[in-house]
């Protein structure tokens, strides 16, 4: 889509310093490293300072320019800095910004938008309703939500799921990583296997028959978890290594949890606003939720907004029994509403059908090409490639991906490491990008590939 191209600022990387980091980069990180928490995440594995961005562009304080497909981790759906969002931010700004949870045009507009591009056939059975500036906000809201409907306490998470950092977002993550220094989290959490179609043949399993697992839990009672209030999980998982599940998984999932009174809560704050091509990823199965937590792409361009749509028969929270300060944000409003408008202006929907199939073909042909390619999966614009020492055995590589991802970095390619196992490069690239762009990606993976080729192929084989 050539129309596309003037959102962005250029279609490939380039890198003019000698080496990643640059000297201005060094000097941003040293400082940084001094005078911020050591929590910062980010520019470990992406050690750069950033000066600006546009599109899937970014460029460092020291003139190197990124191709990127991390997206701010999910964030960016329509680009950095794109001009058609900011004057709606723009005109905002001059006339409104904060409002708490009073009435504005501008949120009731948005609204409207939200529930309007829900399936004809449900549209008049939802509503919404905003949280604070985080995704981690609406899973605690949409946690609070069905235990005060049901009057029941336990939640049923995903093994591989992702919902937040704080305290009840962080129990339902699976991630062992983000909880072993903890000694207190919300209580009653029971953990179910997620549909992972590429490991279900593997010794690494972690299927375990999880349908039938799941249903055992509910239906059993000597399974020793008591019904939960609600079922939390991403119809597409992200953290965990872009897994989509196999076709009627979910539908199975809902019909179970409804079989047995308990709420189906479907985390889209990763895979929702168009990611995948379609509005919410939901609405590319049979299944419909309780209740859809929404946040990041939502923003546009990176404004916070988090918030929820939830069924109208489950209301159960009478006013200001969940509240925030910053909810529901006007220009993050109406950041959202100019991100509408130009998916609808430019058919993005189509455009990231299209590039996604484009940017999976090409990555399969890396696939076939590379003996520690295991699988490439994805929809739209989520797209995981999983690595692993053996195609037969499919025993994780994270040691490969590890070097990898420093190869591509070091040729201008941001992306995130995910998985189960930590063998999962993560794109989710914004879905502005072009074709050019996809092709200049792909030619720094080749490159970055053989350099790793070098080092990995004969002691392995060996």
């Amino acid at each position: 889509m050539n129309s596309l191209k003037k959102y962005h600022l250029s279609e490939t990387s380039k890198i003019v310093s000698s080496s990643v980091p640059g000297k201005k980069s060094k000097l941003l990180l040293d400082l940084q490293k001094d005078i911020e928490s050591s929590v910062v995440s980010y520019p470990r594995s992406m050690p750069i300072a950033i000066k600006r961005a546009k599109g899937s562009i970014i460029e460092d304080v020291d003139g190197n320019q990124f191709i990127d497909f991390f997206s701010g981790c999910g964030v960016l759906n329509v680009g950095h800095s794109n001009d058609f969002v900011l004057e709606y931010v723009k005109n905002q700004q001059s006339e409104l910004i904060h409002a708490l949870d009073f009435p504005t045009e501008n949120k009731l507009l948005l609204i409207q938008k939200i529930i309007n591009h829900l399936p004809k056939n449900i549209r008049e059975d939802y509503k919404v309703s905003f949280g604070g500036p985080t995704g981690s906000d609406a899973v605690e809201a949409a946690i609070k939500l069905a235990k005060i409907k049901t009057g029941r306490d336990g939640i049923i998470a995903f093994t591989g799921g992702y919902h937040g950092m704080t305290s009840g977002a962080l129990a339902v993550t699976s991630d062992t990583f983000f909880r072993n220094n903890l000694t207190s989290l919300m209580p009653n959490v029971h953990f179910a296997p997620y549909n992972y179609p590429y490991r279900k043949t593997s010794d690494i399993s972690n299927e375990i028959d999880g349908i039938a697992y799941f249903k055992n839990i509910l239906t059993n009672g000597h399974s020793g978890i008591s019904k939960p209030a609600a079922i939390l999980v991403e119809p597409i998982q992200g953290e965990g290594g872009n897994i989509v599940p196999e076709d009627g998984y979910l539908e199975e999932l809902v019909r179970i949890a409804h079989e047995n009174d308990v709420l189906v809560i479907f985390d889209e704050i990763q895979c929702g606003f168009f990611r995948t091509g379609s509005f919410l990823e939901f609405m590319n199965t049979s299944a419909v939720p309780d209740i859809i937590t929404f946040s990041k792409g939502f923003g546009g361009i990176g404004f916070p907004i988090s918030g929820l749509i939830y069924k109208k028969e489950i209301e159960a929270w009478g006013p200001a029994a969940h509240i925030g300060t910053f909810r529901g944000n006007q220009v993050s409003i109406a950041a959202a509403r100019g991100a509408f408008d130009f998916i609808e202006t430019y058919n993005i929907e189509e455009h990231t059908i299209a590039i996604g199939s484009y940017l999976l073909e090409k990555l399969k042909e890396l696939e076939e090409e590379n003996p520690f390619i295991g699988e490439v999966r994805g929809r739209g614009m989520m797209i995981g490639v999983e690595f692993v020492k053996d195609k037969k055995n499919k025993e994780p590589f994270p040691e490969f991906i590890k070097e990898f991802r420093f190869q591509c970095f070091q040729r201008g390619l941001l992306f995130e490491v995910g998985g189960h196992y930590s063998n999962v490069l993560r794109l989710v690239p914004p879905l502005v990008t072009t074709y050019k762009i996809v092709d200049a990606a792909i030619a720094i993976m080749k490159k970055a590939i053989a350099v790793c080729m070098e080092e990995y192929l004969e002691p392995t084989l060996a």
